[in-house]
């Protein structure tokens, strides 16, 4: 494995039709910190990640699996749902003053825009994980 590759361990937890359902645990730094009951700043995640069933076969639910993902996934991940997101608000809340002296219909637009960009991100999920490709392999 090479620095362009992310890899967790995975739990399978669910087998359908069409995909592999398995369960990972993502962690920060402090929630591996032995002082963490303490802090209060640590922070676990579940993620369940979607694979296509009929890449992979062999795996049984309750298998532990590592599920890899190349970092440039990652990154546009990122910058679908938070970089892009940011921008258009920032846009929206830059220029619209210029056209509209009312900061509550400004505030109200640029949230609405927003939602529509999610809804936007919802209706295409189909096309849009098509992009994200999960690679599983047995522990």
């Amino acid at each position: 494995m090479d620095e362009s590759t992310i890899v967790h361990n995975g739990l399978v937890r669910d087998i359908d039709d069409k995909n592999i359902n398995v369960e990972i645990i993502n962690t920060s730094m402090c929630s591996a910190c032995h002082a963490k009951s303490v802090c209060m700043a640590s922070d676990m995640a579940v993620k369940t990640v979607k694979v296509n069933k009929h890449l992979y076969k062999g795996f049984q639910k309750g298998e532990e699996v590592k599920v890899l993902m190349k970092r440039s996934m990652g990154f546009r991940a990122v910058w679908l749902s938070y970089v892009l997101p940011l921008c258009i608000l920032m846009f929206l809340l830059l220029l619209l003053p210029f056209e509209i002296k009312n900061e509550l219909l400004i505030a109200a637009i640029s949230l609405i825009v927003l939602a529509i960009y999610y809804l936007a991100i919802h209706l295409f999920d189909n096309k849009i994980s098509k992009k994200f490709v999960f690679v599983l392999e047995k522990l």
